[in-house]
C-alpha cells in the first residue's frame, strides 16, 4: 500500500506501508552514501514520526547471524539456574537481572494492569573500574554486571552493542534532516550515547485475562529503540485512531519508535506511540531491545524548528540524565524509591504518566 507523496529539499517520496499503517524506510543508499538518499529517508522518517511513531528499518547493514547469536545469548542467560541469575541481580543502576514482579510499578498500577510477565537483564556501556563516572558514583554509569559461567556471552553482547551504537550514530543525522536542521545536528549529544540493551524473556499469558500482559501498554523514556526481527510474535502497537495493531513480521528489518523524550524535545511534533507485549504465541518468547539516547548531560529544550508564535514551547528545559531517573523509578518497582525530581519540575506529559488506558 502506498500513501501520499512527502518531501524533503524538494526529493519527492512516498512511503512503503507494512500492514497499512508503519512506513517501511530503507537505508541502504543512505548508508552506502548515494546522492539525495538522506533526502529521501529522512522524508520518510519525517512521515513516520508525524503519523505513527513506529517505522520498519531495512537496509541497515547489520547481519542476520549477529542479531541470532544475541537472541541465543538472551536465551542462554534466562536457561540459567535462578541462584545464578540472582547473583547479578538488577541494581541502583538498573544494570542487571530482574525477576518477575511481585508488585505491580506505578505505571501498571495506574491502568489497573498486574506486573508485566517477564524477566529481563540489562546492560549498558561497558566501562572500566577506573572510568571517572564508575568511581564518582554517577547514576546509570556502573560497570556491567556478567555472568559467571557463560563463555562467550559478554563478547556476544558487546558486539552487538558497538555495532548498533555506530548504525545509530548514523541515523540521528536522519532524524535532524526530518526536523529541518542541519544534517550534525545531533552529532554532540550522541558522541557517546546512552545505550540499554535489555534481554527479555516472556513466558506464555493468558490470552483471556485483560488484567495480565506479558509487557504492559507503555511509552519508552527516550529517542530511539530498535527491536530487530523476531520470529516470535507479541509486540502490539497502539495507532493514533486508538486500534490496536499486531506489528507484522517483516523479514530482516528492525522495528524502531521514538520515545517520550524525542516526543518532548519535537514539542510534541514526532509521536511516542504507546505500544504493549501479549506473548500468547505457544512458546517463549525472547526480546532484544536496544535502546539508544542522547548522553546524560544534553539539556533537551523544544528544537527552533518546532516551535513559532502559533506552537510555543510545551516543555520546561531538562537535563536528559534527570528525565531518564525519574522514568525509571516510574517503571520499576526497585527504582521507586530513588530520589527524583518532582512531577511538576519533570512535566513529563501524559504519555509519560500512563494516565491513558490501554
Amino acid at each position: 500500500m502506498q500513501t501520499a507523496i512527502h518531501s524533503i529539499a524538494g526529493v519527492p517520496v512516498t512511503p512503503t506501508m507494512i500492514g497499512g499503517e508503519i512506513p517501511l524506510i530503507d537505508v541502504a543508499d543512505y548508508l552506502a552514501g548515494k546522492p539525495g538518499a538522506a533526502e529521501r529517508a529522512a522524508a520518510e522518517l519525517r512521515f513516520a514520526f508525524e503519523h505513527v511513531g513506529f517505522y520498519y528499518l531495512a537496509g541497515h547493514g547489520v547481519a542476520r547471524k549477529m542479531i541470532d547469536d544475541t537472541y541465543a545469548a538472551a536465551a542462554r542467560f534466562h536457561a540459567q539456574p535462578i541462584d545464578a541469575k540472582l547473583a547479578v541481580k538488577v541494581d541502583e543502576h538498573n544494570i542487571g537481572y530482574m525477576p518477575i514482579a511481585s508488585e505491580a510499578p506505578r505505571n501498571a498500577a495506574a491502568q489497573g494492569k498486574k506486573p508485566s510477565q517477564n524477566e529481563a537483564y540489562f546492560l549498558r556501556r561497558e566501562r572500566p573500574a577506573d572510568d571517572p563516572d564508575v568511581l564518582s558514583g554517577r547514576r546509570f554509569h556502573a560497570p556491567n554486571k556478567w555472568p559467571a559461567d557463560l563463555p562467550g556471552f559478554r563478547e556476544t553482547t558487546l558486539a552487538y552493542i558497538a555495532t548498533l551504537e555506530a548504525l545509530c550514530q548514523r541515523l540521528v543525522k536522519l532524524y535532524a534532516l526530518a526536523l529541518d536542521l542541519p544534517e550534525s545536528f545531533f552529532d554532540r549529544c550522541f558522541a557517546k550515547p546512552h545505550m540499554i540493551l535489555r534481554m527479555s524473556r516472556y513466558p506464555l499469558i493468558d490470552g483471556n485475562d485483560e488484567s495480565v500482559e506479558s509487557l504492559v501498554p507503555h511509552t519508552d523514556s527516550g529517542f530511539m529503540t530498535l527491536l530487530p526481527p523476531n520470529k516470535v510474535p507479541g509486540l502490539s502497537i497502539l495507532l493514533p485512531d486508538g486500534r490496536w495493531m499486531d506489528a507484522p513480521g517483516v523479514e530482516d528489518a528492525f522495528v524502531v519508535n521514538g520515545g517520550d523524550i524525542l516526543h518532548r524535545w519535537t514539542n510534541e511534533r514526532f509521536l511516542s506511540t504507546p505500544h504493549r507485549v501479549r506473548n500468547v504465541s505457544g512458546q517463549i518468547r525472547y526480546a532484544i531491545p536496544f535502546f539508544c539516547d542522547p548522553d546524560h548531560d544534553t539539556m533537551v529544550e523544544c528544537l527552533l524548528s518546532c516551535r513559532s508564535v502559533a506552537r510555543p514551547a510545551k516543555y520546561p528545559p531538562i537535563k536528559f540524565g534527570d528525565y531518564a531517573l525519574w522514568f525509571a523509578a516510574q517503571r520499576y518497582s526497585h527504582m521507586a524509591k530513588v530520589p527524583v525530581r518532582s512531577e511538576d519540575e519533570i512535566a513529563p506529559g501524559a504519555r509519560a504518566t500512563s494516565r491513558w488506558q490501554g
